[in-house]
């Protein structure tokens, strides 16, 4: 019990644990599931109490050790942890397919739902069991014995490419920067993006500045630096990080990794009777099948895609009338929308940075979370962290503490770029009766304070912050005591996203914003005319950021959909091909955009980034009832979160919708939202 993993805290000792702490928990955590496993399966007439609460307790065992691992591989990540984490990983992806391949344990389960009992069990309960058995069955528990080998290779094969693909990524993108002495090459630059750019290059022990493919400094460059030269080679590093051409030319080229991943799952699909990946990640989605998806995403294409046409040329009408630019490049698009923005809102994110300090937007976001769930979020002392940086918190109702969470805010070496919630601890009822409590990491990358000014925000980084926590409400707020259909355990992961996106709400209300902004300097609130420009610009270019998101849905699921292993065309071709359907910025030959898309190669979006945008289209209908009660009505408050929040995986996420909303969703809710159906109608 010296082994800080093998504790069992609720909140991790951070301060405690090596890396060679790591191997031995996890192979005697390993070594203890597999031989209480043996016995639970041998069970005569198992029941709740002598079968799924037993398991439920030997994977939560699991998952706090584990969850802790692969939490500080992304937000501190060093060569050492790096191949722990691996060795550690090959060993839980053969645990886990073992585990759905155990043709005993699988029956024990079949019993208990086939018992009288069955029906005597609450819903999540039952949830429970009937999410196991159709686990097992994608975990191919009723192939014979030689394919069975095949998916344990295949499964195997997968977690060490997906690893390598991430790796691979984040050396890249760690791996460049540009150093700069000469300010005027970085004429147009924002003070803040100029104070991040000097802090990166006393960081290297270098004069001048640096810039990095970091979004919070890769980002400016795009948007502001008047250099031409200078955005195109920032832009190219970073559409070619980890792939064949750019700077770091084959160095971790990921585009073998990538074939190799979809010849796997394609290969896995088919032993369980798919015909192709596509299928089988719709089998644990809301969706039902791949041409509902592909319906779903081409119908939006349709009503978007004359708005963005329209959006494209008016914005190439304006860089060649007030810029005598005759052609935009990718590199020129954030440039110059940056300028028209100007023009046509006189408004950009860094004039609304000083009204945006990190300070007061986390006490906003903590308060506008408060007023509509009843709760309190209140700073937690004399909890361990991983950095300095790290902000632990404890969240209350009715005084008494339900939850707890990290939130790690900003950018650093070693931790993995963009945004994301992640369980470090599930809600459930032990066996012996006591509840555990939910606890959460909250991780983004934002622009670190410099030189003792406190951090500001832009907008996008706002919202960013109000979609992770709305994930982490999702699993911090839920009631149901059942580990695997509890917070966003068991949620469809076109649902996932509901919480997240809805909660993005009440970054753009004007009574939100009374609590989240305030001038860093003087306190003073968000001027009236600055706030109505602000929500004035709100859809600026929305026909062009929809089609975006559906080039990169679409791809995904097509890529998945219509794999062929006789011939496999590449990800990069699949890419030209949608692109030619929906894109309105013609990308450069050099553009290798598929070799860093993370979140389908390496994350859990494969054949699902879909996601997003069915998910937005239940947040942008949930509300909608919000802006007919209003924006703060505590009765629709307490009724989200009683038919969302708190219900977890436990039931299936369009009866919680049609729970909440009273009907099912509709498409057009986002359509108006994004200021397209009005455009299209006119």
């Amino acid at each position: 019990m010296n082994n800080p993993l093998l504790a069992q805290d609720l909140l991790p000792r951070f301060e405690h644990i090596r890396t060679e702490h790591i191997e031995p928990a996890i192979d005697q955590i390993l070594s203890d599931n597999r031989a209480q496993i043996n016995a639970l399966s041998a069970l005569e007439a198992p029941t709740w109490e002598t079968l799924a609460m037993p398991m439920q307790a030997l994977s939560d065992r699991l998952n706090n050790a584990w969850s802790i691992v692969s939490h500080l591989n992304t937000v501190k990540n060093s060569e050492a942890l790096r191949e722990v984490y691996k060795r550690c990983l090959a060993r839980l992806t053969e645990y886990e397919t073992e585990l759905g391949q155990n043709v005993a344990l699988n029956e024990a389960f079949r019993k208990l739902a086939e018992s009288d009992a069955f029906a005597q069990l609450d819903e999540a309960q039952r949830k429970s069991i009937e999410n196991t058995l159709r686990d097992f069955h994608l975990g191919g528990v009723d192939l014979p014995p030689a394919e069975k080998e095949t998916y344990a290779g295949l499964s195997r094969e997968l977690a060490e490419l997906s690893s390598r693909f991430s790796d691979n990524v984040l050396d890249a993108t760690q791996h460049w920067f540009r150093h700069i002495e000469n300010v005027d090459e970085l004429s147009g630059l924002p003070q803040s993006a100029l104070d991040g750019a000097r802090q990166a290059a006393r960081q290297r022990d270098l004069d001048g500045y640096v810039i990095t493919l970091d979004f919070p400094s890769y980002f400016p460059v795009l948007t502001y630096c008047d250099n031409r030269e200078l955005r195109r080679e920032v832009y190219e590093a970073y559409l070619t990080r980890a792939s064949d051409l750019g700077p770091d030319a084959g160095r971790w080229d990921n585009t073998p990794i990538m074939t190799e991943i979809l010849k796997r799952r394609h290969a896995l699909a088919q032993l369980l009777g798919f015909d192709n990946y596509a299928e089988r990640s719709l089998a644990t989605k809301m969706a039902r099948s791949v041409p509902e998806v592909l319906q779903f995403l081409e119908e939006l294409a349709v009503r978007s895609k004359p708005v963005a046409d329209r959006e494209f040329a008016e914005l190439t009408h304006f860089a060649r009338e007030h810029y005598g630019v005759d052609r935009l490049e990718a590199w020129d698009v954030g440039y110059y929308s940056e300028k028209q923005r100007q023009d046509l809102f006189n408004i950009s994110p860094e004039t609304l940075r000083p009204w945006f300090p990190v300070e007061r937007v986390i006490q906003g976001l903590f308060a506008t979370a408060e007023k509509l769930f009843g709760i309190r979020v209140e700073p937690a002392s004399d909890v361990e962290t991983w950095d300095p940086d790290v902000r632990p918190y404890r969240i209350r109702r009715d005084g008494e503490t339900i939850a707890w969470f990290y939130l790690d805010p900003y950018a650093r070496q070693g931790k993995r770029g963009g945004a994301w919630m992640a369980d470090c601890r599930v809600r459930w009822r032990r066996q012996d009766g006591s509840l555990q409590l939910p606890v959460a990491f909250l991780v983004c990358n934002f622009t670190t304070p410099v030189d003792g000014q406190p951090a500001l925000m832009t907008h996008d980084e706002v919202t960013t912050l109000f979609h992770e926590f709305g994930h982490g409400l999702h699993h911090m707020l839920t009631q149901v005591e059942v580990s695997d259909v509890s917070g966003i355990n068991g949620v469809a992961w076109d649902a996932v996203e509901l919480p997240s996106q809805f909660l993005e709400n009440w970054c753009w209300q004007p009574e939100s914003l009374a609590l989240i902004s305030g001038h860093y300097e003087t306190g003073e609130p968000l001027p009236v005319d600055l706030l109505e420009r602000m929500l004035a610009a709100r859809n600026y270019q929305s026909g062009m950021q929809m089609v975006r998101q559906l080039e990169f849905a679409l791809f995904d699921f097509r890529m998945h959909a219509e794999f062929d292993p006789e011939n496999p065309v590449s990800p990069l071709e699949v890419l030209h091909k949608v692109r030619e359907q929906v894109a309105v910025i013609q990308a450069p030959p050099f553009n290798r955009f598929p070799n860093s898309f993370s979140h389908i190669f390496a994350g859990g979006y494969s054949a699902g980034y879909y996601s997003y945008k069915w998910a937005e289209v239940l947040a942008a209908d949930a509300f909608s009832l919000f802006e007919e009660k209003g924006v703060f009505d505590a009765e629709t408050g307490r009724a989200f979160l009683h038919e969302i929040l708190e219900k977890g995986g436990s039931r299936d996420p369009m009866a919680l919708f049609v729970g909440f909303r009273g009907r099912e969703p509709q498409v057009d809710a986002l359509l108006l939202q994004a200021g397209i159906g009005e455009i299209a109608e006119t």
